[in-house]
C-alpha cells in the first residue's frame, strides 16, 4: 500500500461524487429500474441492489448497455430514459440513505470553501440527491454526464473552468473516480466507506467527518 502524505490538501473548491460518497441509493434505484423493466420485460429476473454496486459511477451509456444488452440505438436509449426518469421520480419520494455526517460536515466546509458536485448521472439526479441530503443551499454549482455527454474528467474540467478554480480537490469512492481525476489532474480524496475500491489513493477518509481534518482552505 502506498504511504499517504498526512499534510493537509490546500484547496479553493471541493467537488463531490454522489453515489458512495454522499449517499447510497441502490435499493431505491433497483426498485425503480425493476418496475420499469418488468413492465416491458416480465420474464426478466429482477435486479438486486447489489448488482448496482458495479454500475454506479459509470457513464449512463455504459449502465444502459448493462441493463439492456439485447437492445441498441434508439430502442436502448428509450428504455434507459424510462428507467432514469422513473428513478428520479421515485427518489423524490424515497431518498437514498445519506451517509452519517454528510450534512453537518458540508455545512462546516461551506463556511470556508465553495462546494460542488460532479457525477456521471442523468439530469435531475443531482438535484434529487441535494434535496434528499438536505444540502441544496450548501452547493455552489454542479454538473453531470447528462449535461455534458462527456467522460467524467471532461465534466470535471468544465466545472473547474466555469468556476475559475485554481486548486480543486475531488472526493469520490471508485477507481473510475480516481482515473478521471488523474486525467483531469485533480487530486482525489478516497471515501473508503463508499461502494468502491481505489488503488494507491492520495488520501483516504473512513467517514465524512474526517474531511474537515484533511483539507485546508486556500486563501485568495
Amino acid at each position: 500500500m502506498t504511504r499517504q502524505n498526512n499534510d493537509k490538501i490546500r484547496t479553493d473548491g471541493i467537488i463531490f461524487d454522489i453515489d458512495g460518497t454522499l449517499w447510497d441509493s441502490r435499493t431505491v434505484v433497483a426498485d425503480a429500474w425493476n418496475e420499469v423493466i418488468l413492465k416491458y420485460y416480465p420474464d426478466r429476473t429482477a435486479l438486486a441492489p447489489e448488482f448496482l454496486t458495479g454500475l454506479f459511477g459509470k457513464p449512463m451509456d455504459e449502465i444502459a448497455g448493462a441493463l439492456f444488452p439485447e437492445l441498441e440505438g434508439q430502442e436502448l436509449q428509450k428504455m434507459a430514459d424510462k428507467c432514469f426518469d422513473y428513478e428520479n421520480a421515485l427518489l423524490e419520494k424515497r431518498p437514498g440513505t445519506v451517509y452519517p455526517g454528510v450534512k453537518e460536515t458540508l455545512r462546516l466546509l461551506a463556511e470556508k470553501v465553495p462546494l460542488f458536485i460532479v457525477s456521471n448521472c442523468q439530469k435531475g439526479y443531482i438535484e434529487v440527491c441535494m434535496k434528499g441530503c438536505g444540502i441544496e443551499a450548501l452547493i455552489s454549482d454542479y454538473l453531470c454526464y447528462g449535461d455534458t455527454q462527456a467522460p467524467k474528467n471532461e465534466t470535471l474540467l468544465q466545472l473547474i473552468r466555469k468556476n475559475n478554480l485554481k486548486a480543486p480537490v475531488y472526493v469520490g469512492d471508485t477507481q473510475g473516480d480516481a482515473d478521471a481525476c488523474e486525467k483531469a489532474e485533480v487530486p482525489m480524496i478516497y471515501a473508503a466507506y463508499g461502494l468502491g475500491r481505489v488503488e494507491h489513493p492520495l488520501r483516504t477518509i473512513d467517514r465524512m467527518e474526517q474531511l474537515t481534518q484533511v483539507i485546508e482552505p486556500l486563501k485568495k
